[in-house]
Formats: C-alpha cells, structure tokens, sequence
C-alpha cells in the first residue's frame, strides 16, 4: 500500500528515533544519563493526584465526556488566567481545553490553513509546527531568531517579504529551546504586526512559569483577541505531561472554528484527568516557589557542566532547559552530542533539531536530579 504524498515531507519524530537508539544502549548495560527531553520527573502534588483518584468513582466517570471539558475546568482555566496574567477569558465560548496543546497546533493549522497557504515559523522553534504545517499542505516560512537579538523576531525584516500567503505565526514565549522571555513591548509589537498583516498569531506558552518570576500572555495586550490564539499546558508548570492536559484560548470565533476540528478527531477527555487539573489549577503560589528551587539547584549544576563543556549560556534565560553555545570551532552539534553519548554515557539534545539557527548550540534538560547531574558532571 502505497502512503500519502503528504508523508514525503514528514520525518519520525527526533526524540521518538533518538531515545530508540538511547534504549538500545541501555537494553546493552550502558549506564546512560538522560539529560535530552524534557519530560517532568517530578510528581504532580498530592491533593491533583487524590483528586483524580476520588473522581473514578463518580458517577459518569467512565462515559463520554464533553468536547468542550467539564464547566468547571473551563471555569478554573479562567480564573488561572485572571490570577496570573490578568487576561480576562470566557469560560463559555473562549476558552477550549485540549488532550495537551501539542494537538492544539494540529487544530489549530486544521482550522485556519489551506493547502498553499504559509506559516511563519521561528528558526530555532519547536519542530512540530513544521511537521504540522507540512501535514495540512501548507508551506513552512520560516523566520530568523538570533541571540543578537535575545531569540525576537526581526518584524522590519519580515515585512519586507511577500506574506500575502501567511495565514498563521508560530511564537513561543517564553521561547523554547532558548528560555528567552519577549517583554510587553516586544509582545505589543508582535500583536501589531499581526493585526496589520491579517495573520493569526498563536503563541504556545507552556514554559511561563519554570524559573520565571514575570509570567506573560499575550492575550493581555490590547487587541490581541482580534488576531492571537494563545496554546498553555499543565504538562511542565504542574508535572502531569502524560496526563495530556492543555488548553488554547482567544476570541468565540477562533475558538469555535478550532472546535469544529477538535469535536470531530475526539470523543472529549478522561473525567478524572479533568478533575486532576482542576485542584491543580488551583493550587498556591507555594507549589512553584517549591518546583523553582528544585529546578533553581538543578540548573546551578547543568552551569557547572556546561563550563565542563566549555560552553556559554545566558544565566537570565527562564524555562526547564539550558541552552548552551559550543566553543568556536568546535565539530557539529550533532556529532558533539554523539561523542558525548558514546564517550560519556550522556545524552544531551543538539540545537539543529530545532532548525538551522540551533547549529553551534545543545540544549540541557533540567528533569534530571540532581544526583544524575553531579554524576554526568564526574564523567568529565
């Protein structure tokens, strides 16, 4: 059987082929130390975990559920919004929740792209809104990210490009893999720029509050819910990526159109995952006081492997990763991290899966404890 023409512009996943070979070695007695993904080894907190366990004995809770999430999970996603970024969202037709906000940008491209239309993706970015963009028959235009330029965009040079194909702008604030954070005047730019150019700008916002004492939406900015979708997820700020719990918010008409896709791809989420992220939602400000200090002292230890590595990075950047620069004249990312993989029994991820900009640059984990990290660091 012969596959889909749309699958001759799709690679396997980096990570899924990547840590295939990283078990391999494993499965092989290697002592591998995984400091390549970013996927929380920490636990969700008690009450989310009693709260999901509670809510399987409730009645209703194994049938179909709502593509739209339980009432009270839509009303909890708009009091976190209020509570942390002051935006203001309504819980009935604004607010959509997702099974993780990774399928939020298939819907998303599903609902506002044609075959032929363009995407504006940042180079480094997160690969899936390449892969996605590509699925839909779209084109992939992708946008330089510099550190000269702290990662933001330069909207004056894309400006004087031809975007009258651009439907959509991929953004990633605070950015992902660089921890860059975009300052309000930079995200008021960033809605400007889309409303004069009538593109939907999406920003995929998972990272807000790892390491980060300034969360941001861009849906605070006036006038963003004219042309702005912001994606969130509970996977990194709550511990529950395997849970599949994200959320996508903006005006009742973008929302809508993203729920004539979602209503037909699901059959709506598990009650008791709902239930799990709605004591989660409503946790204190302790919760990340107390997650921050254990990235805080993660991160002071990838520093010290980093200069093990002779590698640079900047100390201010926010979320559960370190990007690190590789000495000049070093070999390829990619051929850094094997020889580190096979020499030293460490996996760390290179900044060319994450397109060209990232070549020169690895990227560091922080879900690794910190007796791990202190491990890889004697290996050097």
């Amino acid at each position: 059987m012969i596959t889909a023409d749309r699958l001759e512009h799709i690679q396997e996943y980096y990570f899924s082929k990547k840590l295939r070979e990283v078990r391999g070695l494993m499965a092989n007695g290697k002592p591998i130390i995984n400091m390549g993904i970013g996927s929380p080894d920490l636990a969700p907190s008690e009450i989310v975990v009693d709260a999901i366990k509670n809510a399987v004995e409730d009645t209703g809770a194994h049938q179909y559920q709502s593509y739209q999430g339980l009432p009270e999970l839509r009303e909890s996603i708009a009091a976190f919004y209020k509570n942390n970024f002051s935006v203001t969202a309504d819980p009935l037709n604004e607010i959509l929740p997702l099974m993780g906000s990774k399928e939020g940008i298939l819907h998303i491209s599903m609902a506002f792209l044609n075959v032929g239309d363009a995407a504006l993706i940042p180079n480094p970015g997160y690969p899936t809104y390449t892969s996605v963009t590509n699925l839909v028959g779209a084109e992939p235009m992708y946008y330089d990210l510099v550190s000269d330029n702290n990662w933001f965009p330069d909207l004056d040079a894309l400006e004087k490009q031809d975007l009258s194909k651009v439907k959509i702008m991929w953004v990633c604030y605070p950015h992902m893999p660089t921890g860059a954070v975009a300052t309000k005047e930079q995200l008021q730019k960033l809605v400007a720029f889309a409303l004069k150019n009538n593109i939907l700008l999406v920003n995929d916002n998972p990272y807000s509050f790892v390491l980060n004492t300034a969360p941001t939406s861009i849906l605070s900015i006036e006038g963003a819910k004219d042309c702005a979708l912001e994606l969130n997820s509970l996977s990194k700020t709550f511990n529950m990526a395997g849970w599949r719990v994200g959320m996508v918010l903006g005006s009742a008409e973008h929302i809508n159109a993203v729920l004539k896709v979602k209503s037909n791809m699901d059959s709506g989420m598990f009650y008791g995952i709902q239930k799990g992220a709605i004591a989660a939602l409503k946790s204190s400000k302790d919760w990340f006081t107390e997650l921050n200090k254990v990235y805080a002292t993660r991160r002071d230890l990838i520093f010290q492997l980093a200069d093990k590595l002779n590698c640079t990075y900047d100390k201010n950047a926010v979320g559960m990763f370190v990007w690190a620069k590789l000495p000049i004249g070093s070999i390829s990312s990619e051929e850094f991290i094997d020889e580190v993989l096979y020499s030293k029994d460490v996996f760390i991820t290179p900044g060319t899966i994450f397109g060209s900009n990232g070549e020169g640059y690895i990227r560091f984990s922080l879900c690794v404890t910190q007796e791990k990290i202190k491990e890889a660091i004697s290996r050097f």
